[in-house]
């Protein structure tokens, strides 16, 4: 895309002043489905999940520590890989820092992956993550969230991500579901999301979508194929 470039400032004064309306009208909408949101249907949670954590074996209730909501990243890292996928390390390298401030609106946040907890554990120590990581290796958690899929399912074409036909012939997905405590300790799903409704929450996304270029992606064989791990882009990067 050739830009356009002017001298004036009255030009480009009008021209961002004509943006700007529709980056409001956006955030009012970003606002009501937000509403919108909040107002979905609960659904009771009844499987008994127990994951391995640092602390050792936790249900999905200790998982809330004390809240009464709980913020969960399907990270992808299946048992037989030796490292995390990479489009989910680029998202986890936002999360630092959030669960503190996360916590003090009532909210927990953990990731959670199929791959064993000494796999997870080493990940994190390489890329100096510091928020929670469980395991839900030998758990039904993954499959019934679906974002793993068994072999037979996926070649079947039975296997449902992003609540519809799993696009991919692949045993893992990312994704946020989100869940609520009530004053009994009954636990609830109250939202999902999958595929592109993850972006929003993509620190580094977000900065390039300011940017002139934005995320310079088009001429890519798949849009993220120029991501990497943090510690393999090189010391210029």
């Amino acid at each position: 895309m050739t830009p356009t470039k002017t001298e004036s400032r009255s030009e480009w004064l009008a021209a961002r002043q004509e943006l700007l309306a529709k980056e409001k009208a956006l955030t009012r909408m970003r606002d009501e489905l937000s509403a919108t949101r909040r107002t979905l249907p609960w659904l009771r949670v009844t499987e008994p999940y127990v994951f391995d954590g640092p602390q050792g074996k936790e249900t999905l209730a200790q998982l809330f520590a004390g809240r009464s909501q709980l913020l969960v990243y399907h990270f992808m890292f299946a048992p037989e890989w030796e490292t995390g996928c990479k489009s989910c390390s680029f998202w986890a390298d936002s999360f630092n820092g959030a669960s503190e401030h996360l916590s003090q609106r009532d909210v927990s946040f953990v990731v959670i992956s199929r791959a064993e907890l000494p796999k997870l554990q080493a990940f994190r120590q390489r890329l100096g993550w510091s928020f929670k990581w469980v395991s839900s290796h030998g758990s039904e958690f993954n499959f019934d969230f679906q974002v793993s899929f068994r072999a037979e399912a996926v070649a079947r074409g039975e296997a449902v991500y992003n609540y519809g036909p799993l696009p991919h012939s692949t045993s893992d997905m990312p994704g946020f579901s989100v869940f609520s405590k009530d004053e009994r300790g009954d636990i609830f799903h109250t939202y999902g999301t999958y595929g592109r409704g993850i972006e929003s929450i993509n620190t580094a996304y977000q900065l390039l979508d300011l940017v002139p270029k934005g995320r310079d992606e088009g001429g890519l064989p798949h849009p993220m194929s120029w991501v990497r791990l943090r510690d393999q882009y090189g010391h210029g990067a």
